[in-house]
């Protein structure tokens, strides 16, 4: 190997690694939140990452962008219609978003890995709030680079920070107290001094 080839492969390998090491660090946002046994991490205000910048396809081929729910606490749900957890805790979700919706709550889906047709049969007669299309699982990392788990779900509070992350399937009686729990929420007078971003921010 010469030396300009050796060069020009240190230089690539010590850029991969400060790459590697970056995602390192956004995959752990959730190191300084309370992590409970049974799957669900709770942020406070200052450690809650930021999302921005999440758009995509409705499955009825609208077009979503996350901004649109700007001052609302948006609910996002990751969910496909060959899950069976998942079509045991849609009509819970349905039910938190009905009870919750008066309260400037959003509600929106991302269905991944998925086909529209059996995306669209399966929500309905079961959720009323819209889905995003997403057949390469690729909006869930815009969302929170940690996001593996289908179905899982997010808490998003009014400055678009994940202030709660559930790892499986949820219910009534957990979701509807954590979503009015962070509606009620006092928002800031001014904005932090810091915020941490996941991967679909600016």
């Amino acid at each position: 190997m010469t030396v300009r080839r050796l060069l020009a492969v240190t230089v690539a390998a010590v850029a991969a690694a400060g790459l590697l090491a970056g995602c390192g660090e956004d995959k752990n946002w959730a190191k300084n939140c309370a992590t409970a046994g049974n799957q669900v991490i709770e942020c406070e205000p200052a450690d809650r990452p930021q999302v921005t910048g999440v758009t995509g396809e409705l499955l009825d081929g609208a077009a979503y962008d996350l901004a649109s729910d700007a001052g609302k606490v948006v609910v996002v749900n990751f969910w496909g219609s060959w899950c069976p957890p998942c079509r045991a805790e849609a009509d819970d979700l349905e039910k938190t978003y009905q009870a919750t919706k008066a309260k400037e709550v959003a509600f929106i889906g991302v269905n991944n890995r998925d086909d529209r047709d059996s995306a669209v049969n399966f929500e309905r007669g079961r959720v009323t709030y819209p889905s995003m299309f997403d057949p390469d699982a690729k909006l869930a990392i815009k969302f929170d680079p940690t996001q593996a788990t289908t179905p899982g779900t997010l808490i998003l509070d009014r400055q678009g920070r994940i202030a709660v992350a559930i790892r499986r399937a949820t219910t009534l009686a957990e979701l509807q107290p954590l979503v009015e729990r962070v509606a009620a929420e006092a928002l800031p007078t001014a904005p932090p001094a810091t915020q941490k971003r996941t991967e679909g921010g600016a």
